[in-house]
């Protein structure tokens, strides 16, 4: 653990890193607090800025924006009523009656320190877990590569919220997409149709911006309101929240361990650790406490497991290459943009890069205690920003983003494209994080597959010989089982 951290200082005590950390942390926190938005859209927006920087630069930039955005979604759940993330949806549930009783400052400040110590104890969790998960991937061969790969693509798609099938077609669509370009093995073109700008396949920010930020972009001018100001009461810098939350100590440490544990689990998101979390302290909670009515308690609980969420999703991202959320699925991109891979070669080759995005992660979380609590009196004027001049912004930065990556207007094309395509599967509430998911792990399944095969004189059976790919495997099929009893019995009832 130290060692790793020894080797990642020099990287990350740098003051590009440093300013980084804190402005990615000002950005999450303003579009966390921005409804609609989140870390998803924050990450996306600056992701064609991070491509021009130094790796550890870069994705202390991201992982801030990740961790102020989880952050942010709680303050306009607390003063409006309406979640900026779904990571805050449960902090509506006594976040908003503890600002009725007039205790606005005592809720937002309390969330935010929840948040930074839940996301602490996720950091030390992750620091301890990620390098033994990579030794133990230390012993994967193509056929156990495979193996994984296929599993991460079936966990994302069949945990993904709404229809477990439907997550499964958007994953893969993100095969498909993932089958554009040259063939690693025969150097034959594959659906280029004849054009140069296809060899490489599709960009993958441009995919990504067009998927996230563009389609939201349509969603929010369909639904109009462009000029709506809310009303927002006075806010005042308050640091009374860091004496309350001695009083939850224990409520943090059990919510932020809660969080870590769902986190790990790819697809199951901040949202379900903070319903989880809620209702495992309101059910230790005396009456007295009366949750559900403007408890403390319940704002620690989901505040700090949400972002404990945080570190648990970059435990499978950097040691196995298998994103825990939508939003590590960018971050593991951006890694592969950036030429690093994440799993056993991480922490093998680039011990320092590894040790450098954990110290990230950490003084993402100190920086978030200060800079949320500084900034509350700021949050409430950034709710009051209309759409009107919010959404030319967004769509400013993504084009300018997109388009200065490659100088390519055909990047831009394919932004639009995904951007269509983005409306229209969120109308019909298809999830967009499998496609990303099966764009990254799809060349991962193909070429470990084929080079499994090279090597087996058995054919498909070196997968079943090999106990740790057949264990995989045996988990991939019980899920899918799951999967078909679950979908076939409703409609057996119906």
């Amino acid at each position: 653990m130290f060692d790793l951290l020894l080797e990642g200082a020099p990287l990350y005590f740098s003051p590009a890193s440093v300013l980084l950390t804190v402005l990615g942390i000002i950005g999450g926190l303003v579009i966390g607090v921005l409804p609609g938005l989140g870390p998803l859209m924050g990450i996306v927006l600056l992701l064609p800025l991070a491509f021009h920087l130094e790796p550890i630069p870069a994705m202390a930039m991201l992982i801030a924006v990740y961790v102020g955005g989880s952050a942010g979604g709680s303050i306009s759940a607390i003063l409006l009523r309406i979640p900026g993330t779904p990571l805050a949806a449960a902090t509506l549930f006594d976040g908003y009656p503890l600002a009725q009783k007039g205790r606005s400052q005592d809720a937002i400040g309390l969330s935010i320190t929840a948040s930074s110590l839940g996301g602490l104890v996720a950091g030390i969790v992750l620091i301890f877990f990620s390098p033994v998960l990579a030794e133990f991937a230390l012993n994967f061969a193509p056929p156990e590569y495979a193996a994984m790969a296929l599993l991460g693509l079936l966990t994302i798609a069949v945990v993904s919220e709404g229809s477990a099938i439907k997550g499964m077609l958007a994953g893969g669509l993100g095969l498909a997409v993932a089958t554009v370009g040259t063939d690693e093995f025969t150097q034959a073109y594959r659906y280029t149709f004849g054009t140069i700008n296809l060899t490489s396949g599709p960009n993958l920010v441009a995919v990504v911006v067009g998927l996230f930020a563009l389609s939201e972009l349509f969603v929010q001018i369909e639904g109009g309101n462009f000029r709506d100001r809310p009303q927002i009461q006075k806010l005042r810098i308050s640091f009374r929240a860091f004496r309350l939350i001695v009083n939850h100590r224990w409520n943090v440490v059990r919510s932020a361990l809660l969080g870590t544990g769902l986190g790990a689990i790819p697809g199951a998101g901040g949202d379900v650790s903070a319903f989880v979390s809620y209702a495992v302290a309101r059910r230790l909670a005396s009456e007295e406490e009366a949750y559900g009515e403007g408890a403390e308690g319940g704002v620690v609980a989901t505040e700090a497991a949400n972002n404990g969420t945080c570190g648990g999703a970059l435990i499978p991202t950097l040691s196995l290459g298998i994103p825990g959320d939508a939003s590590t699925a960018v971050l593991l991109g951006a890694l592969f943009l950036l030429g690093f891979f994440p799993g056993p070669e991480l922490f093998q080759y680039h011990a320092d890069v590894a040790g450098g995005i954990f110290l990230a992660y950490l003084a993402s979380n100190v920086v978030l205690i200060v800079l949320g609590i500084v900034l509350v009196p700021f949050f409430g004027t950034v709710l009051k920003v209309p759409k009107f001049w919010l959404l030319p912004l967004v769509l400013l930065l993504s084009t300018l983003g997109t388009y200065a990556l490659q100088n390519s207007v055909f990047d831009l094309w394919v932004m639009l494209a995904f951007g269509g395509v983005g409306y229209v599967l969120r109308k019909a509430h298809y999830p967009l994080a499998p496609i990303i998911i099966g764009m990254i792990l799809g060349p991962v399944l193909e070429n470990n597959f084929r080079r499994a095969l090279l090597l087996s004189r058995d054919g498909p059976m070196i997968f079943l010989e090999r106990p740790i790919s057949a264990t995989i495997l045996a988990i991939a099929a019980v899920m899918l089982v799951y999967v078909t009893i679950t979908t076939v019995r409703p409609r057996k009832r119906s």
